[in-house]
């Protein structure tokens, strides 16, 4: 299976580090965890998922900590 290798920000372009802008930003992180990096090889990719998952955790019905442990469950199982 093929491997990628993970877009630092510091060997992103003006698309990926304004992603990496935003979700550091939104989720009130330092860093970018490895899986936002490794879909940065596709930014159109990494730009259209990332919009889903900000619009999935804005506020809702469900509170951001049940959201959160869907999240985890979801990605655990995958």
């Amino acid at each position: 299976m093929p491997q990628s290798n993970p877009v630092h920000y510091a060997d992103a372009g003006p698309a990926v580090r304004a992603v990496y802008d935003d979700i550091k930003a939104t989720r009130g992180v330092d860093d970018i965890n490895n899986f936002w990096k490794h879909i940065a090889n596709h930014p159109p990719t990494l730009k259209r998922t990332w919009e889903s998952v900000k619009q999935a955790m804005a506020p809702g019905a469900l509170d951001l900590l049940v959201k959160e442990m869907v999240f985890v469950a979801v990605s655990a199982s995958n």
